[in-house]
């Protein structure tokens, strides 16, 4: 589990409208400060010292009491039971920390040997910390989260219209043969730019659990069919012999940095088209899944059929109906449909153009 699905994870369960949370915002409100272990493992249990057993059900009002004490609150791994109050946690002192308060310190160094979830809360700066493993985390509040989420949806919007546009003037240039490497570079840009925002506002939803439902809608909205038009761009100028899959070049698209997504050469050599300049001038031609896919009731089986014996999109529209109905699975039918519907495709992006 990469850190990110780990802080993901963590924050579920820490998430607003969760039982947890609401105790959490008790004990930050009454201002007793707290430090409590998520987890039951060997590790956590072989560097807990004292306190007394208590293996009952968690509730929000139990935690609240409990942390008026000063030692450590044991839950178990789902944080449904309340297994120790009071408790002395002695990890390695040894493992670095950047705390400095001996609550953060020991929670930092305990996160670090366990790998759980250790939750911080500070009795003077009223915040509550997250660590797990080597990550740490702050917690924000509602107001705040709310704030950053509609920033990131403002983005996001912004992101998906300027996608929608660069795969219009790319579908335009597709049905012409005109299409570059530069062109098919930029629309992944944008495309892995919208995926970025989504997954952004995602991270906001976590933390903000069940309090973010406007938000969840306008990002289901807004992130709609991205996800696959990325994988159909990507499957169309995919090299001939290319061993990765798309999935692979996802995610070797996803381990760019920021300014390397912003150079075209960075793209064009993760799409496997080479890194130079004279390559991103090159006219390619799409294999056509992308836009075969806006055709209805044209199965994916019937799509590959298609590609497999025309080559690529190009052959394709310049088959006539004897040459479609040919292929395994079309009849007369099938093959003016097809021909019928990539003619209104043609007339619907070049008005989109206009």
């Amino acid at each position: 589990m990469s850190d990110n699905e780990k802080l993901l994870s963590a924050l579920r369960i820490l998430a607003p409208g969760t039982m947890l949370r609401e105790g959490l915002d008790n004990v930050l409100r009454a201002k007793t400060g707290a430090l409590m272990v998520i987890g039951d493992s060997p590790q956590v249990m072989s560097i807990v010292d004292g306190g007394f057993a208590l293996d009952c059900e968690f509730s929000p009002t139990s935690l609240y009491e409990l942390a008026k004490m000063d030692g450590a609150i044991i839950l178990n791994k789902d944080a449904k039971r309340i297994l120790y109050a009071n408790a002395e946690l002695v990890p390695d002192a040894t493992i670095p920390s950047s705390e400095t308060g001996i609550r953060h310190r020991t929670a930092e160094r305990t996160a670090k040997q366990t790998g759980e979830v250790v939750v911080a809360i500070s009795q003077r700066r009223s915040i509550i910390t997250l660590y797990r493993g080597s990550i740490k985390y702050i917690l924000r509040d509602f107001a705040e989260l709310t704030a950053k989420a509609n920033q990131a949806i403002s983005a996001l919007e912004k992101y998906k219209s300027s996608l929608d546009k660069i795969l219009a003037e790319l579908s335009l240039q597709e049905f012409r043969d005109t299409a570059t490497v530069y062109d098919v570079a930029t629309a992944v840009h944008r495309a892995e730019t919208a995926l970025r925002g989504a997954n952004e506002v995602r991270r906001y939803l976590v933390e903000m659990g069940a309090e973010g439902r406007l938000i969840r809608m306008q990002l289901i909205e807004l992130s709609r069919d991205v996800d696959e038009e990325t994988n159909l761009l990507i499957r169309d100028y995919l090299p001939p012999g290319e061993p990765r899959s798309v999935q692979e070049i996802r995610n070797q698209l996803s381990a760019l940095s920021v300014d390397e997504l912003l150079n075209p050469l960075s793209i064009c050599r993760v799409l496997g088209h080479g890194a130079s300049l004279n390559a991103l001038d090159q006219n390619i031609a799409p294999s056509g899944y992308r836009l075969l896919s806006k055709l209805q009731r044209l199965p994916e089986g019937i799509i590959d059929n298609l590609i497999a014996a025309f080559g690529d999109f190009g052959g394709i529209l310049a088959a006539t109906l004897e040459e479609l109905d040919e292929v395994e699975g079309i009849g007369e039918i099938r093959a003016r449909a097809i021909k019928n519907g990539l003619e209104r495709l043609r007339e619907q992006v070049v008005s989109q153009r206009r």
